[in-house]
């Protein structure tokens, strides 16, 4: 049998993985039995949360049917089908996370474990301090080219929402393969800076919008924003026509929070995790892009 680990940090490009075979795999089935159940206010996950995301369990072969055959651990929290418990080795993310040689094995990039410590603790202190608004607001119609914010299309748990990430949101555009900036025309990005990705964007036809604290809905089609967290990833929002921003942090659910909870009022100066470069705003003309 095998175990399959994601870890779940990224919101653009796919996320590392982590494989356990035979008797490592069995061994980390153990430590990952369920304890206790969680109370209800403890089953919550930060909603619009960039950065760590906790790690995502998928049994390949025959399992644990004490477990489901996917499920996430997060800060010693078993989340998944009919799951909702402590973790029995309260040590094992750290197990995985903390673990160098395998961190390094990877090939994310230099610095990736360091990367991710950092990240884990954000979360931890995240998940203590969030409080989450309310989730509706009137529409206003400012943009009323622009797609409307409706989660619940994205969210269905399977291939819409496990496969498509922020680029494919944001561009209101579905391929099922984690949609990367230029690689539909054969010109991805090649470093994970802001001109890289924005160059790549282009490419795939969408269109920049000069910079200014001054922003526009353009006529026909809608308006993107792209952030980076430097060396490691990037990120895009997308406004509605209400002149709210939302956004799909990789895999993830669309949500219309940040990460101190707060609605979108401005990418710019949203809390945004570990994006903290600012690139710039795009129109999607809508029927002209092609990504992949």
């Amino acid at each position: 049998m095998k175990l399959r680990i994601t870890i779940d940090i990224f919101s653009g490009r796919p996320n590392p993985v982590i494989e356990l075979e035979d008797d490592e795999s069995r061994d980390a089935l153990q430590r990952l039995m369920p304890a206790r159940t969680l109370k209800r206010a403890e089953q919550r996950m930060p909603s619009g949360a960039l950065g760590y995301r906790g790690l995502m369990v998928e049994q390949i072969g025959a399992g644990s049917r004490k477990l489901p055959k996917q499920f996430r651990l997060l800060n010693g929290k078993l989340l998944g089908e009919g799951l909702a418990h402590r973790v029995g080795d309260e040590a094992f993310e750290d197990f995985i996370c903390g673990n160098k040689r395998r961190i390094q094995a990877l090939k994310v990039g230099k610095g990736f474990e360091t990367y991710l410590s950092k990240e884990i603790e954000s979360y931890r202190r995240l998940e203590t301090e969030f409080v989450a608004g309310k989730v509706k607001w009137p529409i206003l119609k400012k943009c009323p080219c622009a797609p409307i914010y409706e989660p619940t299309w994205w969210n269905d748990g399977g291939t819409r929402q496990l496969h498509n990430n922020c680029y494919n949101y944001a561009t209101n555009y579905r391929t099922d393969t984690f949609a990367q900036p230029g690689r539909a025309a054969g010109a991805m990005y090649a470093a994970l800076t802001c001109p890289a990705v924005w160059g790549a964007a282009e490419k795939d036809e969408l269109i920049p919008q000069k910079a200014g604290k001054k922003i526009s809905c353009p006529k026909v089609g809608h308006l993107v924003a792209l952030v980076i967290a430097p060396g490691w990833d990037f990120h895009w929002y997308r406004l509605g026509p209400n002149m709210r921003w939302s956004h799909k942090p990789g895999g993830t659910p669309v949500t219309n929070l940040d990460n101190s909870g707060h609605f979108i009022t401005d990418p710019r100066t949203a809390d945004r995790g570990p994006y903290t470069q600012f690139c710039g705003f795009m129109d999607v003309m809508h029927g002209h892009i092609k990504i992949s």
